[in-house]
């Protein structure tokens, strides 16, 4: 169980990320003059820093980090809820299709030369649109709603897969093709004020309504059955679990692009530090995931002269990981 000093524990490591994320790049700004600059908004501080180093504080890291935090939280957070609401710790915030409906919407905004405020609606769009209808098609199949879903999902992203395939076929090799799969990729190289609108509101309201139940998606961890018989309508929170979960998942996806194995993996090492309760386990997952993600991001922009897309870095390191905890389940189940 996750004892009470762990979770100043984990804000004072996301802090600690935060902060060393502003060091971290071309022009490095060190931890007293970062907090000198970002008191000098609300507190009479006498400006003994230069404009390019303010500069880069609000108009670059700041609203990236930001960003990061909350695609960070947001997939996370997605992800535990998937999860525990299918009861399956291998499933991750896509398993509705709504990464590969979000970047077949961006790959169509691309190839049609739409203009970049659009590429995030469409993206945002398609992946609700997915969610929709694996959730039509779970429906079908009223004796079993949970496996109807698993399967819709598996289904229509399939559909969306092959259609961002025909489009990046059809695409212009010298033009479309590099933008579409950069963006397939994932970055948060263009993250700015206006994506950080595009993100927070969806995941604040999506956050909310998972924080405010979070003892009851324990409950649907529980057998249908069991769970029904202590008074609780399975069929409507699992709804609101899922619009939460998916508006998440869009949303940062349009924002990001696809962004893997954040869902899958942090959601297992919140588990394993905080126990299975949902209570605990939400919160954690949230500043766990920022932190990740911030880190993961911080190393994409720095590493090499070239940035590297954060979904390649997030592969790189979750599935090694992800391996990790197989071994360590089949050891101690054998055990």
């Amino acid at each position: 169980m996750l004892r009470r000093s762990l979770f100043p524990a984990m804000i004072i490591i996301y802090a600690a990320v935060f902060i060393l994320s502003f060091s971290m790049g071309r022009f490095p700004v060190g931890p007293v003059e970062l907090m000198r600059i970002l008191l000098s908004k609300v507190l009479p501080i006498e400006a003994d820093w230069t404009r390019q180093a303010e500069s880069v504080v609000f108009n670059i890291r700041l609203p990236r980090i930001a960003a990061a935090s909350l695609i960070g939280a947001a997939l996370s957070l997605s992800g535990l809820v998937f999860q525990m609401i299918f009861r399956n710790p291998m499933v991750s915030p896509d398993v509705l299709g709504t990464t590969s409906g979000a970047g077949f919407g961006a790959a169509i905004a691309l190839l049609i030369h739409l203009p970049s405020q659009m590429l995030p609606a469409f993206a945002f769009i398609f992946g609700l649109s997915a969610v929709f209808l694996a959730w039509q098609i779970g429906n079908r199949v009223p004796s079993n709603q949970v496996l109807g879903l698993i399967l819709g999902g598996i289904m229509i992203s399939a559909l969306f897969e092959s259609g961002t395939s025909f489009i990046k076929l059809v695409a212009d090799p010298n033009d479309e093709l590099p933008a579409i799969t950069y963006f397939l990729m994932g970055s948060l190289a263009g993250a700015g004020r206006r994506e950080i609108g595009i993100i927070l509101l969806p995941t604040v309201i999506s956050a909310l309504p998972v924080i405010l139940l979070s003892w009851r998606l324990n409950l649907l961890s529980l057998p249908e059955e069991e769970a029904r018989s202590l008074g609780v309508n399975t069929k409507a929170i699992r709804a609101v679990m899922i619009a939460a979960a998916s508006l998440m998942t869009a949303s940062s996806v349009a924002v990001a692009g696809m962004i893997g194995w954040v869902g899958l993996v942090i959601p297992h090492i919140t588990r394993m530090i905080a126990g299975p309760d949902a209570r605990k386990a939400v919160p954690a997952s949230m500043i766990l995931g920022a932190a990740f993600l911030t880190a993961v991001d911080s190393v994409a922009r720095t590493a090499s002269y070239q940035e590297i897309p954060i979904g390649i870095l997030t592969s790189f390191i979750g599935a090694p990981f992800f391996l990790y905890l197989i071994i360590r389940e089949g050891r101690r189940d054998a055990s």
